[in-house]
């Protein structure tokens, strides 16, 4: 971990290192954990949060098999409990910058994980991505949230 990354909780430390061996692995048994029951995530394509630890799973666990050449750059350090990841990807031939905001609770558990994208046209192949792959199961999730 970098010096900014030691001054996080422990705790958050530790789910961080769980979160880079998911995006290694690919593997949804490694993603679930790290998630607070409570947790919410707050899409690119949604204006409402979707509350619940499966729609973060299903969401993450797709977007990690569209991603390609996924990389992070960068940790952004908050306090003890808040960072953000610098991210790069393709999806085909568009190259996309991103930013994840996570927060995480004192047990460093993700409680929150917000998502930005540019630029506008790979939002857009992700968005027809996403949708081809868990649209219907997502649905469920964002009528539960509105």
């Amino acid at each position: 971990m970098t010096d900014e990354a030691t001054a996080l909780a422990p705790a958050v430390q530790e789910t961080l290192r769980g979160w880079h061996r998911f995006v290694e692995t690919k593997n949804e048994e490694v993603l679930r954990p790290l998630f607070a029951e409570t947790t919410v995530f707050r899409s690119p394509f949604v204006h409402l949060p979707i509350p619940g630890r499966p729609a973060s799973v299903l969401i993450l666990g797709a977007v990690v098999q569209i991603f390609e050449n996924f990389r992070y750059h960068r940790m952004f350090v908050s306090g003890t409990h808040d960072v953000g990841l610098e991210f790069s990807a393709n999806i085909g031939e568009l190259k996309l910058k991103g930013v994840d905001l996570v927060k995480f609770d004192s047990a460093g558990k993700i409680i929150e994980f917000e998502v930005m994208i540019r630029p506008f046209k790979a939002l857009e192949a992700l968005s027809t991505r996403m949708s081809a792959r868990i649209g219907p199961e997502l649905a469920k999730y964002k009528t539960a949230a509105a």
